[in-house]
């Protein structure tokens, strides 16, 4: 039998160590996020800041010009690349953060089906990252791709790729929908909502004991897939950053709680609140 597990403050503790004193950012990752559009670039503000929470060394994100002047008040500490990006400039980061605000722009699909193609490292795929692969016919490309790829779907994200695959999903179980994502796919699977399900690419299942209502608000989903870009880029695996990725981003959201109450914490306060969980979790 395959293992299941919780995912909790034991195991991440053997995945997140202090820093060691001489690091530099070269050490910490590179991280490209590939987000945002017109109306959208707060997506690509929450996934940076995710990342740079998250200890990501460096930080380019991708978009149309138009939204620079926002995304480097948003976040100054990220540097601004166009969205029409040369091969050497994708294969110069140590992780690749694909979706959050994206939009149905049909460069999309080009650009991602040459990260698939191309790239050899972790990609995070998320939003519409995940819904240009069923609606540009990207499956095949998905499932043969060199890259560690992590999938981090909403449960209305699964189901339309599911269904794209011919699979029914509304009378399965988290565990079962997260399982057949992974074997639909060959990425590892982050099934987000309460108990977060991650599935490994070995069979393995588990469920995060962090997190709140209040993390219900759009956004959250943008910050997780910065979180877990940013331990990716710092060469965790892909099932560790996955696991990890989601405890974090949950106790991120208790903290945000117990600060200002689930009803009015925002994406931002969750955002902020990822570089108090790793001191939690660290101890610094």
């Amino acid at each position: 039998m395959k293992k299941t597990g919780l995912i909790n403050l034991e195991y991440v503790n053997t995945v997140i160590k202090e820093r060691p004193r001489d690091i530099h950012k070269g050490d910490c990752g590179k991280v490209l996020v590939i987000a945002g559009s017109v109306g959208m670039a707060g997506a690509a503000v929450l996934c940076a800041r995710g990342a740079l929470r998250s200890g990501a060394g460096l930080v380019r994100i991708s978009a149309p010009r138009e939204l620079y002047p926002i995304l480097q008040v948003g976040v100054p500490e990220a540097t601004c690349v166009p969205r029409e990006l040369s091969l050497p400039e994708l294969m110069d980061s140590d992780a690749i953060a694909v979706g959050p605000g994206l939009g149905d722009d049909g460069q999309n699909a080009k650009l991602i089906r040459t990260i698939l193609k191309e790239y050899k490292k972790t990609v995070v795929l998320d939003a519409d990252g995940i819904n240009t692969i069923s609606r540009a016919d990207l499956l095949d490309e998905l499932r043969e791709t060199k890259a560690q790829v992590i999938m981090t779907p909403h449960p209305g994200e699964a189901a339309r790729l599911l269904s794209y695959c011919g699979i029914e999903t509304s009378r399965m179980d988290r565990p079962k929908t997260a399982q057949l994502l992974v074997e639909q796919t060959r990425a590892t699977c982050v099934l987000k909502g309460s108990g977060t399900q991650v599935a490994t690419k070995d069979g393995e299942s588990y469920t995060n004991t962090t997190g709140n209502p209040g993390m219900a608000a759009g956004g959250s989903g943008d910050v997780l897939t910065g979180i877990i870009a940013a331990l990716a880029g710092q060469k965790l695996s892909p099932a560790d950053c996955a696991k990890a990725g989601v405890f974090i981003h949950g106790m991120a959201g208790d903290l945000c709680a117990q600060s200002l109450g689930e009803t009015g914490m925002t994406s931002l306060d969750l955002a902020n609140m990822v570089a108090l969980a790793f001191k939690q979790i660290i101890g610094k």
